[in-house]
């Protein structure tokens, strides 16, 4: 009699397999859909009028600096915990980007403490939705090495009522789940070990990728953002609150630059939305 692991693991062992196979599946499914579809932290591009002022300051600044030093244009300079970290600016945004964030070229938006794009969840993965992103990941891997055990297990109790390849020809299902299992597992689990590293030194792919921090204390580019202690950096990370969102989806989306108003001639300005057929004079209408 052919049967699937699940039921006959259910009645030869215990019935609690299935319910903690579904939890999991539940819960990876729930922290996918939260991380793929949550705002990871995308900071809003300046207005015309905001850009406008801040290219006039940095114009000022750039050319009122005389003489020895001349810091290099479109950065700034913050001091975080005894470290001088660097604020680029975005060309895109027009907008200097705080400490961690990026651009994404993908999502074009610069998001808050920038880990990386995901296109598995089809989502950046930022300050906002990092938590989700680990659990995620975690929980997968406990699900892959539950399937997989089990699967082994299946395959065992059967070879020893019919014989290893009776159980494997009866089995097929299992086989290849066996398979897939053997292979994706190694880089599942080991995304959540490099991931639980990054969280126990609190860094971003994106920094460690850089390596724009050390880890040692002692050493000229240490790490300002940890805080010492393995505990603290993932009780941070894991279990702090969530900063609300700073994207109005209740707004309306203006412009990038102002759109230019028809010149009294009558003719359409590029980028104008006025037909030609609007812009004929009333008393050429009532001739026609």
């Amino acid at each position: 009699m052919k049967s699937s692991s699940c039921p006959y693991l259910a009645v030869k062992i215990t019935p609690a397999i299935p319910v903690v196979g579904g939890i999991l599946f539940f819960f990876v499914m729930g922290t996918l859909l939260r991380t793929s579809f949550s705002d990871p932290g995308v900071l809003p591009r300046a207005t015309p009028d905001e850009a406008a002022d801040l290219e006039r300051q940095i114009d000022i600044a750039n050319g009122t600096s005389s003489g020895g030093y001349r810091p290099p244009p479109r950065t700034k300079e913050v001091i975080i915990n005894g470290q001088t970290v660097k604020l680029k600016y975005c060309f895109t945004c027009k907008i200097f980007r705080p400490p961690r964030a990026s651009h994404c070229s993908l999502c074009d938006n610069c998001v808050e403490r920038f880990d990386h794009h995901c296109p598995w969840v089809g989502n950046c993965v930022g300050k906002r939705n990092y938590r989700f992103f680990y659990m995620f990941i975690l929980s997968l891997s406990f699900l892959t090495v539950f399937i997989f055990a089990l699967v082994i297990t299946h395959v065992v109790l059967r070879s020893q009522q019919s014989g290893f390849l009776n159980a494997l020809k009866d089995t097929p299902a299992s086989v290849l789940e066996a398979v897939v299992c053997f292979f994706s597992v190694w880089s599942i689990v080991g995304l959540s070990g490099f991931h639980t590293y990054l969280i126990s030194s609190n860094q971003t792919t994106n920094e460690d990728i850089k390596g724009s921090w050390s880890n040692k204390r002692g050493k000229e580019n240490y790490n300002p953002y940890s805080y010492g202690n393995i505990f603290t950096n993932c009780c941070v990370a894991l279990c702090g609150p969530i900063s609300p969102s700073l994207i109005d989806r209740r707004g309306y989306v203006q412009p990038d630059t102002p759109q230019p108003a028809a010149p009294p001639n009558g003719m359409a300005a590029y980028g104008a939305t006025q037909s030609q057929s609007d812009m004929i004079p009333q008393e050429e209408r009532v001739r026609e």
